[in-house]
């Protein structure tokens, strides 16, 4: 009899599939433990999206040096993996200074791939810093004048 397989559904299954499918997984591991978001999609997407998002992603933080784990690895396994669909998800670290992309199968119960972004520093209002509008201790204007929070 042919078991139906489900998607995991608490952080703990997810850091149960983050084995050592690329670099990321250790990261993610922890990012999950120490209390990170988990945010796992309900519905599969096309793979053809899936790999195009992620490999234009790694296209744009190579072109913008953002900083990167496991990316190229998991645009190579998404290349090669012949699923038509994909489902997905995310993990963010409680400080928000990472994003976690994960990559399953499209029953959800495999865990093909996870990457990490390392995200721009956030204003206290929310918004992301643009390099080089800093403020606080040691921030300096483009000119090299100290800038005054």
């Amino acid at each position: 009899m042919d078991v139906e397989r489900r998607p995991p559904v608490r952080p703990e299954e997810v850091v149960a599939l983050l084995a050592e499918q690329t670099g990321a997984c250790a990261m993610a591991r922890e990012a999950v433990r120490a209390g990170g978001e988990v945010v796992l999609l309900p519905d599969p997407a096309p793979h053809w999206m899936v790999f195009g998002n992620s490999a234009g992603r790694l296209r744009r933080t190579r072109h913008t040096g953002q900083l990167t784990v496991g990316l190229d690895e998991s645009v190579a396994i998404l290349r090669e993996h012949g699923g038509a669909w994909l489902r997905t998800g995310w993990i963010e670290t409680v400080d928000r200074s990472w994003w976690f992309l994960l990559y399953f199968d499209a029953t959800g119960a495999e865990l093909l791939a996870c990457a990490a972004v390392r995200l721009p520093p956030r204003t206290a209002a929310g918004g992301a810093v643009r390099p080089g509008t800093e403020t606080g201790p040691g921030a300096v204007t483009s000119a090299g004048r100290p800038r005054t929070p």
